[in-house]
């Protein structure tokens, strides 16, 4: 289930508007934050999934990320490269294993995943792998008309799996009269 596009099609799709997401891991640990922080300062699209989660002592929370050492970096191949050989941000980009290029998400598999994701924070969130993979889908009505993902079900309950490089899953109820088989 949508792994991440790293095909001619991807590439394709880079080069027509020079800018593509790349995927990138931190160096550190828990540095995922702090890098969205300084990117987004610089003026960089990036995606880091979280949800902000309670403090067990004491009042107030925190963003907790779903995804430790990921994060997603929308830019120009040069760009992305010169955020870590020019300006020393501790990150490295995730190669693909068959090209062994750099890692690129197709922006429309990262926009629904990224609609799925919001929708879905209070239905779950993040998924460690999808229950049972179903029939490809796209959404027709509501929020998230366009998205296409895997029709699940769980619970009596109808969602919208979608998947990202091959190991994040973000799924979000909809009602099954909005799905059409694609």
């Amino acid at each position: 289930m949508g792994a991440a596009m790293s095909s001619e099609a991807a590439r394709e799709r880079a080069s027509q508007d020079g800018m593509a997401w790349f995927v990138a891991k931190t160096r550190y640990f828990r540095q995922e934050i702090r890098l969205r922080d300084e990117l987004s300062r610089r003026g960089v699209d990036v995606f880091v999934p979280t949800v902000s989660a309670r403090k067990s002592r004491g009042a107030g929370s925190f963003e907790k990320v779903l995804a430790p050492n990921l994060v997603f970096v929308r830019a120009t191949k040069e760009n992305a490269c010169s955020l870590v050989t020019r300006d020393s941000l501790p990150l490295r980009f995730v190669p693909d294993c068959a090209t062994r290029q750099m890692m690129v998400v197709p922006d429309k598999q990262m926009d629904d995943f990224r609609r799925v994701f919001d929708l879905s924070l209070g239905e779950g969130g993040l998924m460690d792998k999808p229950l049972n993979v179903g029939e490809k889908v796209r959404v027709t009505k509501g929020s998230l008309k366009g998205v296409e993902g895997y029709v699940e079900e769980l619970l009596g309950r109808t969602y919208v799996v979608v998947g990202l490089i091959g190991c994040l899953w973000a799924r979000a109820r909809v009602p099954r009269a909005w799905l059409e088989k694609i």
